[in-house]
């Protein structure tokens, strides 16, 4: 259950990369409430992972207006280290390649680091470690090299480092991507479990078949960069002719006649 306290709004965001014209991001107003589950969709190169780096304090917008947790993010806030690590503290982004997220020679000593930034006793350190290993059942793992693990134990470890800060919003960016179906459905039962707990969960998906599962609301990209449509999950859903427009489905989909099952014809991005 959410709240009405909003975490973010923003208002006629634009954002385009460097050398290029045309914005990724075209005039974008969203907001965003405590507590909430949403899933942002879009077909490849439509803004997802844009929007979810400038959430995560990654990239800064270019016009329009960024409120984060009640602050306004002006284009320098970042550039202050105290103001960007209490920001980091807040928000955990976990990338779609967990190889961008790992540098530590142990699986311990990468998810020790946030921590130790902190300043925390080293007691504390240790025992927060030791909770989310046991959390995401990988404390065989503490004294592996993260670059030698496999890719489910990669993610496990990228989202263990992100974790251990207790964040108040986790964003992440295909999170599902490369995992085994156990894997992957563990993973869905934890992000369920940390809404549960009051955690703000934002994440982007190509794989449709867990949208229903990890979010109550839909954010959908068009490729035009704008969004389409911001709506309950159920109800994007329901709207066959969007998914198609927007290029996540094809002519082939289809649900049962008790519409608790759907099959999924997806392009390969």
């Amino acid at each position: 259950m959410h709240s009405s306290e909003q975490i973010f709004e923003l208002h006629n965001i634009t954002y385009s990369y460097p050398g290029e014209n045309v914005p990724v991001l075209g005039d974008i107003s969203l907001r965003i409430c405590r507590g909430e589950k949403i899933c942002i969709l879009g077909a490849n190169g439509t803004g997802k992972s844009t929007l979810l780096k400038l959430l995560s304090g990654l990239i800064q917008h270019h016009s329009g207006s960024f409120k984060a947790f009640g602050t306004e993010i002006t284009a320098n806030a970042f550039t202050n280290p105290a103001f960007l690590s209490a920001y980091h503290q807040k928000v955990g982004f976990i990338f779609q390649n967990s190889d961008a997220q790992l540098f530590c020679s142990t699986v311990k000593e990468e998810i020790s680091f946030g921590l130790l930034q902190l300043g925390l006793s080293p007691d504390e350190v240790q025992q927060r470690v030791q909770d989310v290993m046991m959390l995401l059942k990988i404390s065989g793992l503490k004294d592996k090299t993260p670059f030698k693990l496999s890719g489910g134990e990669k993610k496990k470890v990228a989202l263990a480092s992100i974790l251990v800060l207790n964040p108040q919003v986790l964003i992440l960016d295909e999170p599902t991507n490369g995992l085994d179906p156990r894997t992957q459905r563990s993973l869905v039962e934890l992000l369920n479990q940390l809404s549960n707990a009051g955690k703000t969960i934002i994440t982007s998906t190509h794989n449709l078949e867990l949208v229903q599962e990890i979010s109550d609301r839909a954010v959908v990209f068009g490729e035009d960069h704008q969004i389409a449509k911001d709506a309950a999950t159920r109800e994007v859903f329901e709207d066959i002719d969007l998914l198609k427009q927007v290029n996540l489905v094809d002519e082939y989909y289809h649900r049962h006649g008790d519409g608790n099952h759907a099959h999924y014809h997806m392009h390969n991005y």
